[in-house]
């Protein structure tokens, strides 16, 4: 068990600072879904952020750093094996509106007021229940995603509320000047 809220992690054998807090987390989601980033941005874009410091790390040890940072990110959790991923029912950037007033109301803080360890905003964003918009959000699209039949109230809430429930694609800025001029965009 993992009592203590980590500020480093160790990466060849050496305790390194990290970014904590769960805005930097929250940047580096935010880097990983970017669909202008290639892989190897991506990669770097995570470890700037999550590692201050990362000049101090040889570039032999960037893999088990990157490792270390979805441990974190992960909330301490080692990502099961053979698992398969579920539906996508949720995007942090797209969803940040919906989901700061029940981890506030779980924290019983304002969380953009100050520093929140992301473990902490983790926690507090896994005891959102029933009862507040993004439950309502997140239950709609995953009975979306499972192909199941809305009831009368489900389906007229989400003729309502499409914006909210439909996680929008992103696209590269080449996209979007090829989808502006379609017409599309």
């Amino acid at each position: 068990m993992i009592y203590d809220l980590p500020e480093t992690l160790t990466v060849m054998g050496e305790e390194r600072p990290i970014q904590s807090d769960y805005r930097a987390a929250l940047d580096i989601c935010a880097a990983l879904a970017d669909p202008e980033l290639t892989g190897r941005e991506k990669t770097l874009a995570a470890l700037c952020i999550c590692y201050p410091r990362l000049e101090e790390i040889p570039p032999e040890g960037y893999q088990e750093a990157l490792e270390r940072c979805f441990w974190f990110l992960d909330g301490g959790e080692e990502a099961a094996q053979g698992s398969r991923p579920g539906p996508r029912l949720m995007d942090w950037e797209q969803d940040f509106p919906r989901i700061v007033a029940p981890v506030n109301r779980v924290l019983g803080r304002e969380v953009r007021e100050g520093p929140c360890h992301w473990w902490t905003f983790l926690s507090a964003y896994y005891e959102i229940g029933g009862g507040c918009l993004f439950s309502q959000i997140v239950r709609v699209r995953d009975a979306l995603a499972r192909g199941k039949k809305l009831d009368k109230t489900d389906r007229d809430w989400y003729r309502r509320n499409r914006e909210l429930v439909d996680l929008r694609k992103k696209y590269t800025s080449e996209e979007q000047q090829l989808l502006k001029e379609w017409g599309g965009g």
